[in-house]
This record gives C-alpha cells, sequence and structure tokens, in this order.
C-alpha cells in the first residue's frame, strides 16, 4: 500500500483524551458522574448503532444548534446534590481541559513535509477548534456540522478523500472510536485506531510513513 493521505480525527487524537477532559469538567460543576454516564452511554449508543436520531446526530451534522442541545443534555444531568445543570456554556465547560497532544502535531508537519497531504475529517459538538493552526497542519479540513454529514457515514469519508483529490486507498484514517475506524476501512482506507501516541506513531511508521 502506497500512503498519500493521513486523515486524522481531533478530538481524542490531536487532544488529550475525552474521557480525561470529562472527568475534569463534570468535577468542576460538581455533576453527577454516574448519572452523566448513565444518559451519555445511551445517547451515545444511539448514535452510532441505533436507528432513529437523538440529539447527537443532530450536533453532529449541523441540525441542532448547539444551546438547544446544551439545553436537552443539561435537563438530564443533575448535580451531587440533586440540583440542576447550567444549560450555558455547557459545551464549552464540557472541553476546556483538552491540551493539544503536541507529538501528533508535529507528526502532522513531518508528514506535510515529506509531501504526504493531510486532512482533519471532525465530528464537531459545537466546539471551538485551533483554527489558527489548520493552514501549518492540513491540506483539507472537513468540520461535520459544516459539511451536513457525520461519521461514521461513509459519505463524509468520501468528501474527505475526494476533497484531496484521491482514492480511499490511498489513504490511511486514525480515530479514537473504532465504529469511524469500521466505516473508514469498509470505504477502502487503511484505519489506526487511535490509544496514544506512540501506538498511533508506531503504526504509521509500520506503514512507512516518516514521523
Amino acid at each position: 500500500m502506497t500512503v498519500k493521505a493521513v486523515i486524522t480525527d481531533w478530538g481524542g487524537v490531536l487532544t488529550s483524551p475525552l474521557n480525561d477532559a470529562i472527568a475534569t469538567w463534570l468535577a468542576a460543576d460538581q455533576i453527577d458522574a454516574d448519572h452523566y454516564r448513565t444518559v451519555m452511554r445511551a445517547w451515545v449508543r444511539q448514535a452510532y448503532d441505533g436507528e432513529g436520531t437523538n440529539p447527537i446526530h443532530g450536533l453532529e451534522d449541523g441540525t441542532l444548534d448547539p444551546a438547544e442541545f446544551e439545553r436537552l443534555l443539561a435537563a438530564e444531568l443533575l448535580t451531587v446534590d440533586g440540583g440542576p445543570v447550567m444549560a450555558e456554556g455547557l459545551i464549552a465547560r464540557m472541553f476546556t481541559a483538552f491540551t493539544p497532544v503536541e507529538p501528533m502535531y508535529d507528526a502532522l508537519r513531518t508528514l506535510r513535509a515529506g509531501g504526504i497531504r493531510t486532512a482533519l475529517l471532525s465530528n464537531s459538538w459545537g466546539n471551538d477548534y485551533p483554527r489558527d493552526l489548520f493552514a501549518d497542519l492540513f491540506d483539507v479540513v472537513v468540520i461535520s456540522c459544516e459539511v451536513g454529514l457525520r461519521k461514521p457515514d461513509e459519505a463524509i469519508f468520501q468528501h474527505a478523500v475526494d476533497l484531496l483529490g484521491l482514492t480511499p486507498a490511498d489513504c490511511v484514517f486514525i480515530d479514537d472510536i473504532e465504529h469511524n475506524i469500521t466505516a473508514a476501512e469498509a470505504l477502502g482506507m487503511r484505519g489506526i485506531l487511535h490509544t496514544g501516541p506512540a501506538e498511533t506513531l508506531a503504526a504509521l511508521r509500520w506503514l512507512g510513513l516518516s514521523v
């Protein structure tokens, strides 16, 4: 396989792990963590495994305003003393503990310098991205709410590949969610399930890439 492009997720791959950020937010807002996990586990399961739609679908594909998602999620949550959770600014608070994973950023810059094309393919939760860094990191940026599609839908993967001017077989896709890796592989990409920067960089080297 000759790799011509590397396509990567953002949250949990180019940032510190999602679970760590969520844990920090739950503690800071004094939210009942067990209750949050019960609610979110059901929403995520339906978003990836179930039929129909739920607020995650709408948030990610841009059909649900982030403020409405915040209201819907806050209504499902409780603080540790049984009180309500403030909806306004909830998404920003959820992701405030995200920090960049510099080895992954460095790898993308090295890949581009070596002639490999790079792309961001991210399911947005209405969160802020470090867009000032994008020109240095990516040839193509695909954010779900901006294109009306979401992973693991095949169409969003194909959209990213088309923008790169390549075929799926030319591309490696990195994500920390197995459903998304499975979808990318079904389209013909090589998938790397991200569990940490060291493991992902080793996988890229195994594919013959210099990072």
